[in-house]
């Protein structure tokens, strides 16, 4: 395809895998919002996040924590930003109808936040373990991360019919 078309069915297109990649994207694009706030924050660059008064929410607590700093002598919120933006790639790679076209894409955004999901919630449980407290910023992200996941299933799942040999040419349609 041409990038003038691709450019025209990504922007104008309508079928059911489209919309949920648009959801994808813009769930990964308030994930890595929040991983923006937690980043600035973890370098200084604000001194404090501002929290709703909710019991068992302290987000300056969370990401000023060892944890936070425990990985390549480098803030967490980085990681996480770095990740929302690798998840809205793969929601935006490829053709309206790529669960034929290319079927490795939506089944690698899939197993991608799958993963996402599995690993936020670890990460929460580790937020109260040591903390006795949970990032509110960083359980938006997790909730952007477990919604994206099951958005993807639909057009991963006509993605491997696809590649199993029992999907239709059609496959975007549905």
């Amino acid at each position: 395809m041409e990038p003038r078309e691709l450019s025209l069915e990504l922007r104008r297109g309508e079928n059911p895998d489209l919309s949920r990649r648009r959801l994808i994207t813009g769930l990964s694009v308030l994930g890595a919002t929040m991983a923006e706030a937690v980043s600035l924050y973890q370098i200084g660059a604000v001194k404090e996040l501002p929290d709703l008064p909710l019991p068992g929410i302290d987000s300056n607590k969370v990401d000023a924590s060892d944890y936070a700093y425990s990985v390549l002598d480098t803030p967490d919120g980085f990681f996480m930003l770095v990740n929302y933006s690798i998840t809205a790639l793969l929601a935006g790679a490829g053709t309206a109808n790529r669960a034929k076209d290319a079927p490795w894409l939506p089944i690698a955004m899939s197993g991608k936040t799958l993963i996402d999901s599995i690993f936020a919630l670890r990460l929460a449980r580790i937020e109260w373990r040591d903390n006795e407290a949970f990032c509110a910023y960083c359980q938006v992200a997790t909730l952007c991360s477990i919604a994206s996941f099951l958005l993807s299933i639909p057009e991963a799942s006509r993605a491997f019919q696809f590649l199993m040999g029992k999907g239709d040419m059609d496959i975007a349609q549905r």
